[in-house]
């Protein structure tokens, strides 16, 4: 979400968006129409403010759809989690957060639960990027992971930067060696989706949950699509 519309861009870079609709409600709606019960929402303004932006569409899709949300982008501060929760976010979800201030993200885990909070660990050769991946640091990818595996954390969203928007299919070996080091963990692959195979061989490969953005909205996968592959 960019100024409550539903945008995409490339490897982070806000100088490559491209806007694909006002409607976000509407956008939620069909695909929820089309069997998908999770949705991955990033406050894109959130993320350049460090502080909550969009909450007024997470609110609006909550009470809308019975689509199961988890937000992120931006989330800086107990305030912004509680803004979050209560405009109806099942998950939250704290990439930078979890880099910058351990203590805090480390705090959320034990006060909403470690279901209920998501790890985003984005990568850009296979260390962490922070910031909007503006800022790579000198930490591995794995690293990050095991430091909140070991407190119990559940799920992780990884995004191979390098792959982000640009269509090309998605970091399959990076997912592949998160899941064989921790196989407790529900990994969710995220960037890089270019057709249907993908997501099957994400599947095949019994990886939690995909997410999908630019491929849906430059028609490359339809709404059909996902039906048919709930239907299987």
């Amino acid at each position: 979400m960019i100024d409550a519309k539903c945008v995409r861009l490339t490897q982070g870079d806000y100088n490559q968006k491209k806007e694909y609709s006002d409607k976000p409600l509407e956008v939620a709606k069909a695909f929820e129409g089309a069997g998908i019960e999770h949705l991955h929402l990033v406050d894109l303004d959130g993320a350049k403010n460090k502080k909550i932006t969009n909450h007024k569409v997470l609110e609006l899709i909550a009470t809308k759809t019975n689509l199961k949300i988890d937000f992120g982008g931006g989330l800086q501060s107990d305030e912004d989690l509680r803004i979050a929760f209560e405009c109806g976010a099942n998950q939250i979800t704290g990439g930078s957060i979890a880099v910058k201030n351990e203590e805090l993200f480390s705090e959320w885990i034990t006060k909403f639960g470690n279901n209920k909070i998501i790890l985003g660990a984005d990568a850009k050769d296979g260390k962490i990027a922070v910031s909007g991946w503006q800022e790579v640091t000198e930490i591995p990818v794995y690293d990050l992971i095991e430091k909140y595996h070991a407190q119990g954390l559940h799920h992780v969203i990884s995004t191979d930067v390098a792959k982000d928007g640009l269509l090309q299919g998605p970091s399959f070996e990076l997912y592949e060696e998160i899941q064989n080091r921790f196989p407790k963990m529900n990994v969710i692959a995220s960037g890089g989706v270019a057709s249907m195979n993908d997501i099957i061989k994400l599947d095949e490969m019994n990886v939690f949950g995909v997410i999908v953005g630019k491929a849906y909205y430059e028609g490359i996968i339809s709404l059909k699509d996902f039906e048919k592959f709930y239907a299987n």
